[in-house]
């Protein structure tokens, strides 16, 4: 009898373990989709919102012209 006890509690203990690891499981699936959702709602709802672009110019570098014989070269 003190067997069979024994073996029913730890059953019921295993039992009550897999429902509180099933749980924790699946709340944690829902508050990951739930953050998952809000994060893709946020970036689709954002607007971009436009930078200036900012172009360096480059000095002005003098155009040099040569003729090496086989025709003229414009080194721009």
């Amino acid at each position: 009898m003190q067997n069979i006890r024994s073996a029913l509690f730890a059953v019921a203990g295993l039992a009550v373990m897999g429902i509180a690891a099933a749980f924790a499981v699946s709340l944690t699936l829902i508050v990951g989709l739930l953050l998952t959702a809000t994060l893709g709602a946020r970036m689709l709802m954002l607007k971009a919102k436009p930078r200036p672009v900012y172009a360096k110019t480059r000095k002005e570098r003098e155009m040099r012209v040569w003729n090496d014989g086989r025709g003229t070269i414009i080194d721009q």
